[in-house]
């Protein structure tokens, strides 16, 4: 097999995990008020429940950090994902409260390393190719959501229960999942060698800081969608049950459009302009929910949303991957994207309770307020993000030399 076959098989089989990833993040998070309703869960009791799964996804995403140092992440997330998969199914299979809390923890320990390996081997990947692809993967992951977020309309519009609706998802994608494994492709790259090589070097988590700040900022913003758009448009809003569901649906397909020309924008005006560009629209899209008469126009200000964060996360992964390696070698990059991505987890958690806390004790339309200024933040350290080699394209595909590969001009489809 060649290297250009390999690579695009690669390229494939990690774009279809994001997918699948998509698809059993939007069929949890869309079902909540259904979670509530099945196991008895208080809206008092609710952000405990929320906050849990990213504190382990947290301490998964630690532990990945050093796994990989043993093991190559396309073997974390070869069995993670299958993991993330029956976690899911165990959420709409029980009926006490233990039951639900056993498999939300297994979800939030198997969805860290899954998410951390899995943007191990997209950063990798990148820079093999040696222009921005990574927008790509996380396309795959918002039309992954679409289809999990219709799935999710489909079954409260049919009044099905939740291990009902969850079953044929896990049936069609577990094995697709495992078979699709087979052509991960780990970094190849050669990099410096000695303890530099290994990981991060002495200053690394200084070089990381800002963009940890940015991907826990971007993720307040992006849990408050997730976690609360759907109770946001039914219990502020007054939309029916149905209809509280499509936010979610809408702010994917927002998130699929942006992502999907969002390499080309990075390559012609790079980084900086795209997140700054993304910071601003998605601080509008806050405003436009709190403002909202109804569940429509709290539709349009999702839709914002979706067009603002969703150049954000991705631009993050691959700004630490990046300079991790520049400086530090291969090893170091791994390392940088486990070590962010557990401000992903930060993001979620602070912002998941935060809204919720706030909504209670004042109104849930101030608090779409506090995510929409944590998100300017990023315009403060939009520089982090770099400049030139950071759009990748022929100057960065020259340094690479033989590491760049072009696989033509389908430059978002994974």
């Amino acid at each position: 097999m060649t290297d250009d076959v390999r690579l695009r098989r690669g390229r494939l089989s990690l774009g279809f995990s994001f997918f699948v990833q998509g698809v059993t993040f939007a069929l949890l998070v869309t079902r909540i008020p259904a979670i509530q309703d099945q196991y008895g869960i208080s809206d008092g009791l609710l952000p405990a429940f929320l906050a849990a799964v990213p504190i382990l996804a947290g301490v998964a995403s630690v532990a990945t950090e050093h796994l990989v140092k043993r093991v190559a992440p396309s073997v974390v997330l070869r069995w993670a994902q299958p993991l993330v998969l029956l976690a899911l199914l165990g959420v709409g299979a029980g009926g006490r409260m233990w039951h639900v809390a056993l498999a939300l923890g297994a979800f939030g320990l198997s969805v860290g390393a899954l998410d951390a390996s899995m943007n191990m081997l997209g950063v990798s990947l990148q820079r093999t190719y040696g222009r921005s692809i990574m927008l790509g993967f996380h396309a795959s992951y918002s039309l992954g959501g679409i289809i999990g977020a219709s799935a999710a309309w489909a079954g409260a519009h049919w009044h099905l229960g939740l291990f009902v609706s969850y079953l044929p998802a896990v049936v069609l994608l577990l094995p697709t999942a495992l078979a699709g494994s087979r052509f991960y492709v780990d970094q190849g790259a050669p990099g410096p060698v000695g303890e530099a090589g290994k990981g991060l070097g002495p200053g690394g988590f200084g070089l990381l800081l800002p963009l940890c700040l940015v991907m826990a900022c971007a993720y307040i913003g992006d849990s408050t969608v997730s976690n609360w758009s759907a109770k946001y448009l039914q219990d502020v809003l007054g939309s029916s049950e149905q209809l509280a569901t499509v936010p979610y649906n809408v702010y994917m397909v927002t998130t699929l459009l942006g992502r999907a020309v969002g390499d080309l924008g990075v390559r012609r005006f790079g980084p900086v302009a795209v997140v700054r560009a993304g910071t601003v629209v998605a601080a509008g899209g806050f405003a436009v929910v709190a403002a909202a008469p109804g569940a429509w126009t709290g539709m349009l200000g999702f839709t914002l949303l979706g067009i603002g964060l969703c150049v954000i996360v991705p631009q993050t992964f691959a700004a630490a991957g990046r300079l991790a390696f520049e400086k530090f070698g291969p090893g170091a990059s791994d390392t940088a994207v486990a070590r962010l991505n557990i401000f992903n987890y930060v993001g979620f958690l602070i912002g998941s309770p935060l809204v919720g806390g706030i909504g209670d004790a004042w109104s849930y339309r101030g608090a779409m307020l506090v995510p929409m200024v944590l998100v300017l933040v990023t315009l403060f350290y939009a520089r982090s993000f770099g400049v030139g080699g950071a759009r990748y394209g022929v100057a960065h595909e020259r340094r690479a030399g033989d590491r760049a590969v072009d696989v033509g001009r389908g430059g978002n489809r994974v």
